[in-house]
């Protein structure tokens, strides 16, 4: 039997729809990351996000054993447009934008897998992070969801312009100008990291 972390997401995606969960739980273990920080930087509040992780992997359940998963090969981008959906659909329900502002809340790098290293090291990347994750909060939302759909889920910019539903070039266009922001806020603020 072939270990399961060896298996393309296809192939393990195969394996849960016949009745192994222990596939399931590869790709989870596989993702949680990505998913999960990308939906914690949209809301800004780590009980939401972790509520609306459990809703992503709740309707991937419910759509794999309903025989309804077409994105072949493409299993990340597809779970990140569901985490991308229900974001959007939260922000519908309360009525309003996500706000841009600053949080002192570092629960998000609880997640992040630093290797082992010593204290000092960490509370220097835990500074630069902090740092990083304060000056994106401040761009504009558009140039703020680039960002954080290209850098901490790793999708493309073809996948970014079809999950956000604007041209290739708008989504390139938002990132640079999210990294001019960025670069700008850096030297204003005199930040090394």
């Amino acid at each position: 039997m072939k270990c399961l972390k060896n298996l393309t997401d296809q192939q393990l995606v195969r394996s849960y729809m016949d009745g192994d969960s222990n596939a399931l739980a590869t790709l989870v273990v596989r993702y949680k990351d990505k998913i999960y920080t990308s939906i914690y930087l949209l809301v800004k509040d780590k009980y939401l996000a972790e509520d609306i992780f459990q809703d992503v992997f709740i309707r991937i359940i419910d759509t794999l054993k309903g025989g309804r998963y077409t994105d072949e090969g493409k299993f990340l981008p597809w779970a990140m447009r569901i985490a991308h959906n229900l974001c959007v659909d939260h922000f519908r329900k309360v009525k309003r934008s996500p706000s841009i502002k600053t949080s002192d809340d570092r629960d998000i790098f609880e997640v992040l897998n630093f290797s082992e290293a010593g204290a000092d090291q960490r509370m220097m990347a835990d500074q630069s992070h902090d740092r990083v994750r304060k000056m994106i909060d401040m761009l504009p939302e558009d140039q703020r969801e680039v960002i954080i759909l290209r850098h901490y889920a790793d999708l493309s910019f073809k996948e970014i312009s079809a999950l956000t539903k604007c041209s290739i070039n708008t989504a390139l266009g938002r990132m640079r100008y999210g990294l001019i922001n960025l670069r700008k806020m850096m030297t204003e603020k005199q930040i090394a990291l």
